[in-house]
């Protein structure tokens, strides 16, 4: 992993629930962070000792550059990184690298239709303040299991562009893809973010109706299939294009991890095939794509995640 790693400080924390702890961060000195666009995240180095980095949504208005604002669900299967996140405290610092984004607005979308599921409203409310900041037209719909359970309440409540849908709630305020995402509109982008069985739902249930997949927008906190998956399969062949090398890829390996044992300088991050920073060209061969994270017109311009996918060719060409 190739990070340029940025110092910051916990400037504030509260639990907004239960189980969700908001952070601002902010530069050593008030020093101006690097801007972002609505949709980004950033890696975070949770415990230096270990190696344990994870991707966070800034969910923070875009055009504020003096704080970072990061909401962390605890989760009850956690390898270490939420509970981390947990236990920062004001004057903690941390170290996030500068922010990517795979994730952003559409701006070739007249209309926008945001729909969260759970903790997957953070990106979503970052692209609501950019959207109702430009004058653009848009709806946010925010789900979640019951009122408590919901962060930002008390802000998005105000907003007359958002709806909020509580499982425990009357049944006429609960989420109806049929109501909700209404018949497909050529000039409306979809965006969908939360928990992969509610993403799951949500866009299968907008293919069923006729969205078309490109004007689907889609960023997962989870791989869809267990990660051992990945690196299941036939062997074959990796060549670079640019050194000429080859690499056997084993079942049970992946691409990138043969590369980086080989001191092959390649990009990633997550190693899930969620955050699309292991992204390289093909330049020949076929691919098995087993990434969640490119969509269909991506994969057929040769754009390929080493962390995740394998080959259906017995040699694999890459841009590297």
């Amino acid at each position: 992993m190739s990070n340029e790693w940025l110092d910051t400080i916990v400037v504030t924390r509260h639990d907004a629930t239960a189980r969700i702890v908001v952070l601002d961060l902010v530069g050593p000195d008030d020093a101006e962070l690097p801007e972002f666009a609505a949709g980004a995240h950033v890696d975070v180095l949770v415990d230096d000792s270990a190696g344990l980095v994870r991707q966070y949504s800034l969910c923070g208005p875009p055009d504020d550059r003096a704080r970072y604002r990061l909401a962390v669900l605890a989760e009850t299967a956690s390898r270490g990184g939420s509970l981390g996140m947990h236990r920062l405290r004001e004057g903690d610092r941390l170290r996030i690298s500068r922010p990517r984004n795979r994730f952003g607005i559409s701006y070739e979308a007249r209309r926008h239709l945001l729909v969260a599921g759970g903790i997957g409203v953070t990106p979503l409310l970052a692209m609501a303040h950019t959207l109702e900041a430009g004058g653009a037209e848009y709806e946010l719909h925010y789900c979640a299991r019951s009122r408590a359970d919901a962060v930002f309440v008390e802000e998005l409540e105000r907003n007359p562009r958002v709806r909020l849908h509580f499982d425990d709630g009357p049944a006429d305020q609960r989420f109806s893809t049929a109501a909700d995402l209404g018949r497909p509109d050529p000039e409306t982008a979809l965006y969908v973010c939360g928990p992969g069985g509610f993403m799951d739902f949500v866009i299968s249930s907008a293919l069923t109706a006729g969205w078309p997949s490109q004007a689907i927008h889609k960023e997962r906190f989870a791989p869809v299939e267990d990660t051992a998956a990945h690196a299941a399969g036939a062997t074959f062949t990796v060549r670079l294009a640019k050194t000429g090398r080859e690499y056997e890829v084993k079942d049970g390996e992946t691409v990138l991890d043969v590369l980086l044992a080989g001191g092959v300088d390649a990009p990633y991050s997550c190693r899930q095939g969620i955050c699309g920073d292991c992204i390289v060209r093909v330049l020949a061969g076929e691919p098995d794509h087993r990434d969640d994270v490119l969509t269909d017109r991506e994969r057929a311009d040769g754009k390929f995640t080493t962390c995740s996918s394998r080959a259906l060719s017995p040699i694999l060409e890459l841009d590297l």
